[in-house]
């Protein structure tokens, strides 16, 4: 790999993960003063709302989280605590267990979506055209199907 290639690919590596740093805390901060929930509750109601019955076992729920398989565990806890999300034995594996969102947490997510969203809008994406926009993405989703 010629230098500068290896160079561009660190700068282009330092400004995601500085981005990343930059605006993760400040949507998390939005997002529980707006709505109560901590940005990483709204990470696993956002999955569990987009599966299929509402509903994933904890190690598919792992796999689509932006969080450690151990900070999804105790976050799927502390869900439970407050009513949003329930677990469930899983009939065909008992080893594991199913996170299934309850009606509350569809409610709390519901309302907390649109504060996401325009957080996202506001921070990150309003210096972008829809074309930077698009591009971004499909680059960032190549880079992540190669790690599949």
């Amino acid at each position: 790999m010629a230098r500068s290639r290896r160079r561009l690919a660190g700068d282009a590596w330092g400004a995601l993960l500085q981005v990343h740093a930059a605006l993760v805390p400040e949507l998390d901060k939005e997002l529980r003063r707006r709505t109560g929930l901590p940005l990483a509750w709204y990470d696993v109601l956002l999955e569990l709302r987009a599966a299929p019955e509402h509903r994933l076992t904890m190690s598919e729920l792992g796999d689509r989280v932006v969080l450690s398989r151990s900070r999804v565990s105790r976050v799927v806890d502390e869900l439970v605590r407050e009513g949003l999300v329930a677990r469930e034995v899983n009939p065909t594996d008992a080893r594991s267990a199913y996170a299934v969102l309850t009606a509350t947490g569809l409610t709390r997510f519901t309302e907390a979506a649109p504060v996401y969203v325009s957080g996202i809008e506001q921070r990150f994406a309003a210096g972008l055209s829809e074309s930077e926009l698009r591009t971004l993405a499909e680059v960032l989703q190549r880079v992540r199907e190669r790690q599949a």
